[in-house]
Order: structure tokens, then sequence, then C-alpha cells
């Protein structure tokens, strides 16, 4: 089947998303924290669109994309962002910890990882053919968690598949200077096979990650590295690049303008129209909601 428009929409979708979201954060009506997931939108679309319903999903502090591609509601997502009563979870959660169906998130890095070894040892020993993903960044890679994590689910042979997203900075700390060695070596380390690609080519990332689900559904845990750029700040506006190396990253490694070249006009055109109305409709109704109240 040729998914080229729809995986340009949840692209899209994402990146508009982010964009409304940091708006509003300015203005002040987003609670606690924000961390967009600009310049990322790839691999979230590229992964799940070969997710079965079933499967389980375990995020990170950027889990706004994930949770979009993941087939999330958007107006639901911003009524939590807002802290809102019809938000994902009342409200409560705010950006980091949110619960869909079978999507959770943590802004804990590396502590939910445990979490997914251990839903993919339950799915295993029921039998389900359902796998778990963990998503994490590279700056998980120094917690001790992760490898406690690695360790179980390649003893067992469980079917987790851990979604590394490289995009060079942990926090404002350059990758180089916080993770030595190979990353591809840490999970090979555990005999766990991996997957790497460098590529903001959301077909290029759905194949790379087609090929490592294969893996993880024959109960074998794998690992998907991807080096991908993040676009905005880590979160609000602690950014310490210069604005002219985020024009060049713009220029050369954008998702979305790499697969535009694969669609007509009137379907880019399509995709913004659909898009924009949803996102508008998405902040506009969870701007009206009620606030949570205390139970009597």
């Amino acid at each position: 089947m040729d998914d080229t428009y729809d995986l340009y929409k949840t692209m899209l979708t994402i990146r508009r998303f982010e964009e409304r979201a940091l708006q509003e954060f300015a203005t002040g009506k987003l609670f606690g924290t924000t961390h967009a997931y600009i310049g990322q939108e790839a691999d979230a679309a590229g992964i799940f669109s070969l997710l079965g319903a079933e499967d389980v999903v375990w995020s990170n502090h950027r889990c706004h994309g994930h949770f979009l591609a993941y087939g999330g509601d958007p107006y639901r997502l911003a009524a939590e962002l807002m802290g809102r009563q019809t938000g994902l979870v009342g409200g409560r959660g705010g950006s980091q910890h949110i619960h869909w169906k079978n999507f959770y998130t943590n802004g804990i890095q590396g502590g939910f990882t445990p979490i997914a070894a251990g839903v993919a040892l339950a799915e295993k020993v029921k039998k389900t053919g359902n796998v778990c993903l963990a998503f994490i960044g590279d700056g998980t890679l120094g917690e001790g968690a992760l490898y406690e994590s690695l360790n179980l689910a390649s003893l067992w042979q469980l079917p987790v598949l851990y979604v590394l997203e490289d995009n060079r900075f942990a926090q404002t700390t350059p990758t180089p200077s916080a993770v030595a060695g190979s990353m591809t070596a840490r999970f090979a380390a555990f005999g766990i096979s991996t997957w790497e690609l460098e590529s903001s080519d959301v077909m290029q990332v759905q194949a790379t990650a087609r090929a490592a689900l294969q893996h993880v559904r024959n109960t074998h845990p794998a690992a998907l590295i991807l080096h991908t750029y993040r676009f905005a700040a880590h979160s609000k506006g602690d950014d310490t690049r210069d604005k002219e190396t985020i024009a060049v990253l713009r220029e050369r490694f954008d998702p979305l303008q790499i697969h535009a070249s694969r669609l007509s006009a009137s379907q880019t055109q399509q995709a913004e129209a659909e898009v924009g109305t949803l996102i508008q409709d998405a902040f506009t109704r969870a701007l009206a909601d009620p606030f949570p109240t205390l139970a009597p």
C-alpha cells in the first residue's frame, strides 16, 4: 500500500502541533514544560506506521510526536498541556506523563526501561505476539537502569525494541561530550542486534524500522539507533546553538521538505488545509475547557 501521503500528513500534524504548543507556551497557557519534537518527525511517522494495535509503547519527555504518530487525538493532548479536565490524564500529567490505550510516557530518563522489559516479558509469557517499544535518547545512555534492562532483555529474549533517537544533544551537552565509545557496541555487548541509520528521510526510517521490528516479532530484543536532528530548543528556550547552525540544519535535514518532493503540490496543499483545521480546532476547544476540580 502506498502510504506516502499518510506519512507526510503525520509528520505535518506533529510539526504544526509542536509549533502551536510553543506559541501557546510563550503566552503562559501551557503548564510545566514542553519538549518539542520538531526535526525528528520522520522517526515517529516511519516507526508508528508499522505498529500493531496491541503493541505497547513507552515514550519519554519528548513524547508529543510519538503520541500523535500513534494515532492520538491532538485535542486531548492540547487539553493535557493546558491542564484541563478533558486532558489525557485529567490535566494532571502535563507534557511528560501521559497515557492512552497502550501508550505510556515518563520523563525520568531510563527509568521506564525496566518496565518496558517487564511488559515485553508479559507479552511473551502470554504468547500474544505483541511487542514493546522503548524510546530513549542519547542522554539515556548514561543511566544504569538501561543496562540492567538490556541484560534481562537479552537473557530472556524479550520482544522489546529499544529506539534510540540520537538528536546530537542531551539537553545542551553535545553527544561526543557525554557518550564514550560506540552506541552500537553498547547494545552488542549484551548480544542485542542493532539497526542504525543516519537519515531524515521517513521512507528510509520506515524500511529500517520494519527490519528491526520483524526481528523483535520473532521474539528477539533489538535496538534501532536513529541519528536525527532537533531543530527546536531542548525545552522552552534553553538552546545554546547559534541561529545560523539551526538554519543550516533545517535547510539540509528537514524531514517534511525531503518527503514533500514525493507528493504533488495539490497533495501538500490538501495536507496543510486538513492539518491546519485539526490543530486550530484542538487548541481552541482545549482552551475553552474547564480546569480539574478537587473531589468533594
